[in-house]
């Protein structure tokens, strides 16, 4: 199965699902392109040291939204991705997009949703004072971090963590949980009812 990779940033998911599904002759996946709406994201260096085609999409650089995601439309139909996977990636698709391409959207994100959704989720769980923090990976839909959850893990929040630690811990589960959800997809094993995914 081939997937597209959105990344905004360092690309640390990214290069775990590289190592973990791209690189791994019996994953079935292949990482057919890395879409960067950010110039010099180092994901895109992550990915040309792979081999993998990357492409730059800048909102700055379209009349609006639409044409912008029409753009990324484009080129997921130009590598016949099947998987949009966001990585990281910090943009919102509007609904046309959303549509399009339902339940073939999954984004990870770095608390146990529905709480703490947005833009700042490790800063908010500190800030809340809560005992368990978490990952989450979940369908993309209209909404901010709101689609059907696929699959979590928990994360003890510790008194002496800082946003950084953290952070830092929490990543170590998205690694082990992103690119076992891909496969999953892969494999078909994903049912979508309602809000619940079921994993068969």
């Amino acid at each position: 199965m081939k997937i597209a990779v959105l990344v905004s940033g360092s690309g640390t998911n990214l290069q775990t699902l590289i190592e973990q599904l791209h690189q791994d002759g019996t994953s079935g996946i292949d990482i057919a392109v890395v879409i960067s709406d950010r110039k010099n994201a180092y994901a895109l260096t992550r990915a040309e040291r792979a081999g993998i085609p990357t492409h730059v999409v800048r909102t700055q650089d379209y009349e609006n939204r639409v044409d912008f995601d029409a753009e990324i439309s484009r080129l997921i139909e130009q590598y016949a991705a099947e998987l949009i996977v966001l990585a990281g990636f910090m943009k919102l698709f509007q609904p046309p997009f959303v549509q399009k391409y339902q339940n073939r959207i999954i984004n990870v994100h770095p608390t146990l949703l529905p709480a703490f959704p947005g833009a700042h989720p490790v800063a908010d769980t500190l800030a809340y004072g809560v005992k368990i923090a978490g990952v989450t990976v979940h369908f993309v839909d209209e909404g901010v971090d709101s689609g059907p959850i696929i699959a979590q893990a928990a994360v003890p929040v510790l008194d002496t963590d800082d946003e950084e630690r953290l952070h830092n811990r929490i990543q170590v589960e998205e690694h082990k949980l992103y690119p076992e959800v891909i496969k999953w997809y892969a494999q078909g094993k994903l049912k979508v009812k309602g809000r619940k995914v079921i994993v068969e």
